[in-house]
């Protein structure tokens, strides 16, 4: 249990959140970069009984800014249960997770198993914490060796934008691709490349993480929308994890989560966490 819940809390607060009891139709990430052009119109001159000529336009097609292209989820607090099943190759575990959360500040997370409270977590703008109740164990991490730990990088806006939906990178310089009904947005943040696959509700509905110099590669599936407070929320998705262990073996991870209830609120959380004096001096 000891290693289990340490693992676990790494690989749930590096990638948090979400899960899909069943399949559904995802667009996939092609080589889009050879599409430079749309077919243009047929013009038949009827009038002067001339034959009928093809004239094909080469122009290039109109994209939308990124940033008019996803519905963002706004709060001021989020208060959620949910269902984790955690699988690797050789094991599956089921927990229970509740998440509290005040928009770009904190997020509060408490882990049970069968009904009793196994470890709480926080996360800040600079710091995760991490209180193992079972094991008698607290660990605190910056981004920086969090990151390095997960062989990904992971940082607050991350986690936060996972959780709730949102597209975790605004930038700029960001590229617009269509396929089909759907948008895919494409983004480097530093080695990593970033895909994130709009669907025609606005949301997002896929995120693909993927390292240039490793194998390393991180997939969210956000599912099953549904409406809250008038904005909507996945109350279901899975998450891929595949990183390359010291062996240099490449290891797969799936979490999935599926809300059982979300509420956003204006009236403030609590966020409890206590550790024992005895183990913050280890």
């Amino acid at each position: 249990m000891q290693a289990r819940f340490t693992v676990y809390w790494l690989l749930f607060g590096a990638v948090f959140l979400q899960a899909c009891s069943s399949s559904k139709s995802i667009p996939t990430l092609q080589d889009t970069s050879n599409i430079q052009s749309i077919p243009g119109r047929i013009i038949v001159d009827s009038l002067k009984a001339m034959p009928i000529q093809e004239i094909v336009e080469e122009k290039k097609e109109e994209m939308p800014d990124s940033k008019s292209l996803t519905d963002e989820l706004n709060f001021t607090y989020l208060k959620a249960k949910s269902k984790v099943v955690w699988k690797t190759d050789n094991d599956q575990e089921n927990y229970t997770v509740d998440i509290r959360a005040k928009k770009d500040s904190i997020i509060w997370i408490n882990i049970s198993v069968s009904m009793v409270s196994g470890a709480t977590g926080i996360f800040t703008k600079d710091l995760v914490q991490f209180y193992d109740k079972i094991n008698g164990k607290y660990f605190s991490w910056s981004y920086d060796s969090l990151s390095h730990v997960m062989g990904f990088k992971v940082d607050y806006a991350i986690i936060q934008s996972l959780i709730i939906g949102n597209e975790p990178f605004k930038k700029k310089n960001s590229k617009v691709i269509r396929e089909n009904d759907n948008f895919v947005i494409q983004q480097q943040e530093g080695l990593v490349k970033i895909n994130n696959f709009v669907g025609p509700n606005r949301k997002l509905k896929k995120l693909l993480l993927k390292e240039d110099a490793s194998e390393n590669q991180m997939r969210m599936d956000f599912e099953d929308f549904s409406s809250i407070n008038q904005f909507l929320f996945p109350f279901s998705s899975q998450i891929t994890l595949d990183v390359v262990n010291k062996e240099n073996q490449l290891k797969k991870t799936i979490i999935s989560i599926k809300y059982s209830k979300v509420e956003l609120l204006e009236e403030a959380l609590t966020f409890p966490f206590k550790v024992p004096e005895k183990y913050l001096h280890k």
